[in-house]
């Protein structure tokens, strides 16, 4: 566990300032107040409240059906068991493509309502223009390309990008886009290796990589994944660091077996006498 005495907060000057130092960043997702409570403790750099819930919490196919409500209560959760990691919120599909004034007030709520700290919103050089009017209006906005889930039925299933040069380079100067127009980092998805390494030697913001391979400046990873609560889906870059399913079925066949037994709740676990 971090030892949290002399942890301080992180603010995305901190975040930013990793990269500088050659510093490795460790991201989670978290969607409730005793995950993020929990990854906090164990020292993460940031927690990010993906639109994943749509998926691993809800059972959805896609991210597409997660929408502002539903975003705005997990961000409120996690934020309030969050601490010293920097809290980012992920703007759902459709919360910020139709248009500059939507984009800002959506992501207004995320810091105003949800007390979010940053906001993340997927694409390249096409969401510049709208990455740089939510900074301009005083909101840290955190990139995201590659393989961008919100976009899958356009990349045709989860393909790995930046494998052919036209691909390359769009990466590249995507990158380099949203650098310019004032995002503090980015995640890297499902790009290979060698690409994200050129991306992030070409920006002077962390990358975060998520199926990037090694060299991106941090990794993502979905907390559900590394702990094996997500089965219908192991990408090949998912390190599974526990297996809880077993265990969470072991507790509760016991549970069922000492109620239908009479052994629970015992003396002990009953309030017997009157006061």
């Amino acid at each position: 566990m971090t030892d949290t005495s002399v942890r301080k907060k992180m603010t995305v000057t901190r975040f930013v300032d990793k990269k500088t130092r050659g510093e490795k960043i460790a991201v989670l997702t978290a969607y409730d107040y005793f995950m993020a409570k929990t990854l906090d403790r164990a020292g993460v750099d940031s927690i990010l409240i993906g639109d994943s819930v749509g998926m691993v919490l809800y059972g959805e196919k896609s991210t597409h059906p997660v929408t502002m409500e539903m975003m705005l209560a997990h961000v409120k959760a996690a934020a309030r068991g969050t601490q010293y990691a920097l809290v980012i919120a992920d703007m759902p599909f459709m919360s910020y493509q139709p248009s500059l004034e939507m984009a800002i007030a959506n992501a207004g709520k995320f810091i105003q309502e949800a007390r979010a700290e940053a906001v993340k919103l997927e694409g390249g050089i096409e969401m510049a223009a709208t990455v740089r009017r939510i900074v301009e209006c005083g909101i840290p906005v955190m990139g995201h390309i590659g393989m961008t889930p919100q976009s899958i039925n356009r990349f045709g299933g989860a393909r790995v990008q930046g494998r052919k040069e036209e691909s390359r380079q769009y990466l590249i100067e995507s990158a380099q886009a949203l650098e310019e127009a004032g995002a503090f980092s980015m995640v890297l998805e499902l790009i290979q290796a060698d690409t994200a390494a050129e991306i992030t030697a070409a920006v002077h913001i962390p990358t975060i990589g998520i199926g990037a391979g090694r060299d991106c400046d941090g990794q993502v990873l979905v907390i559900n994944d590394i702990l094996g609560l997500y089965d219908i889906y192991t990408p090949k870059f998912v390190r599974r660091y526990v297996d809880l399913p077993p265990l969470i079925e072991k507790a509760a066949r016991e549970f069922v077996a000492d109620v239908k037994s009479g052994s629970y709740p015992n003396d002990d676990e009953s309030f017997l006498k009157r006061e």
